[in-house]
């Protein structure tokens, strides 16, 4: 995957390889964002104005730092914890950025229709991104489009148009008896009885020879279990290289100086296994720990969970459907967790995109980071729910919902 900041005017030239993403496991850090009801960000909180309820049960906070995202301010740390450190802007070349806005465009999910509506919206937002000391990039998840870091509109402009649907792990929706990775895991990871006589009656619609009876009904039954592994074997090598290349760009962006916004363009992905949770949770204390904020834009817009012609096979329908529903409200899962869980913005259910387009585009002023020590929480990989309280009213608060500590990998003696 390319560097983003290959086109950074650095000092002492780009940044360097960076090592493997690390995130310490003996604390969590939960960035938050307050604010009132004109949606103006709260500035004047302080640690005793938090209370934070993991498993509903009172946590202590260990440290409190008060991010002000503001360009011109810096960061500001209040007691308990180490702030990262932030180069005085006005000790540095004119040529550095104040402001980066990095456009990453989900082509392992997206389609072309998505793609058409994403470039009319997004077209007219590159020129503010790049307006003054700010600059911008835009790249796609699977890597094949890169920009780099740039002030020239022009690269960015054909940059947006060179982002093609890459669906690398995507199934062939109108393959006979097509088992979607959502119900694959309700099958092969849930043992879900439902889930998989549905496959089965399916399998069967598309098989007219086939009889649900005797000796084919248990051919259809290991049909359907056959395809339900392959499935589950495309959706969690999806889910890999989706997160695993999340990471990367946040990642990458550490070393960038300003302000550091990643706008996460797509139409959703799953995360429904546990692997998948803990990957989101990595990504999450990482973005925290290197002041990137993460907002995200449904490239779906308003939508329509029926199925379209082009999702349509034999033995669609039925329970189907509802499998299908299920799937499309939860792919918003990760975009909301990654925005809510890093101070950003989840911009969804509205087709007007050239404004989601503009407001993802600003960062809150002002963001609280927490943290939790995790000296006494058993490495169990269960999930811990968290809420955020603010002692004062009128107030909404905004934060990551939850967080896992991994089991302690064995060493082989």
């Amino acid at each position: 995957m390319p560097c983003i900041c290959c086109a950074a005017q650095h000092p002492n030239g780009p940044p360097g390889p960076v090592s493997s993403l690390e995130v310490k496991v003996n604390r969590v850090l939960v960035p938050v964002v307050v604010r009132n009801r004109q949606g103006q960000t709260v500035e004047d909180l302080k640690k005793e104005d938090f209370t934070v309820l993991d498993n509903d049960k009172p946590r202590a906070i260990s440290g409190f730092v008060v991010e002000q995202r503001r360009t011109e301010t810096g960061l500001h740390a209040g007691g308990g914890a180490e702030a990262a450190s932030v180069p005085n802007r006005e000790a540095q070349p004119t040529a550095l950025p104040d402001s980066i806005v990095v456009f990453l465009f989900d082509d392992l999910h997206l389609n072309a229709e998505d793609m058409a509506h994403l470039r009319q919206a997004a077209e007219p937002v590159l020129a503010d991104a790049v307006s003054g000391s700010k600059m911008a990039a835009v790249v796609s998840l699977s890597g094949a489009v890169n920009s780099g870091l740039t002030r020239d509109l022009a690269k960015l402009h054909a940059a947006l148009q060179s982002v093609q649907p890459h669906p690398i792990y995507r199934a062939d929706a109108t393959t006979c008896g097509n088992i979607d990775y959502y119900q694959a895991d309700l099958i092969e990871n849930k043992h879900d009885a439902d889930a998989l006589q549905d496959a089965v009656k399916r399998f069967a619609l598309c098989n007219p020879a086939v009889q649900l009876s005797g000796g084919d009904l248990n051919l259809a039954q290991a049909q359907a279990q056959s395809s339900a592994r392959r499935a589950l074997a495309l959706g969690n090598q999806d889910m890999r290289i989706t997160y695993a290349n999340l990471a990367e760009f946040v990642r990458r962006m550490e070393k960038l100086p300003g302000q550091r916004t990643l706008i996460l363009v797509s139409p959703g992905f799953l995360d429904v296994e546990t692997e998948a949770l803990t990957a989101e949770a990595q990504i999450l204390d990482a973005a925290a720990q290197f002041n990137v904020t993460i907002s995200a834009l449904d490239a779906r817009g308003l939508y329509t969970s029926e199925l379209t012609a082009s999702e349509r096979g034999p033995g669609a329908g039925g329970q189907n459907l509802e499998y299908h529903r299920s799937e499309m409200r939860l792919e918003e899962n990760p975009m909301s967790e990654l925005a809510n869980g890093t101070g950003g913005t989840f911009f969804h259910n509205r087709n007007d995109l050239n404004t989601g387009f503009k407001l993802l585009s600003e960062a809150p002023e002002v963001v609280y980071l927490l943290e939790l020590p995790l000296d006494n929480v058993e490495a169990d990989n269960g999930y811990h729910r968290l809420k955020v309280k603010v002692d004062r009213d009128g107030l909404e608060v905004q934060a990551r919902h939850g967080y896992r500590v991994p089991r302690a990998e064995k060493k082989n003696k």
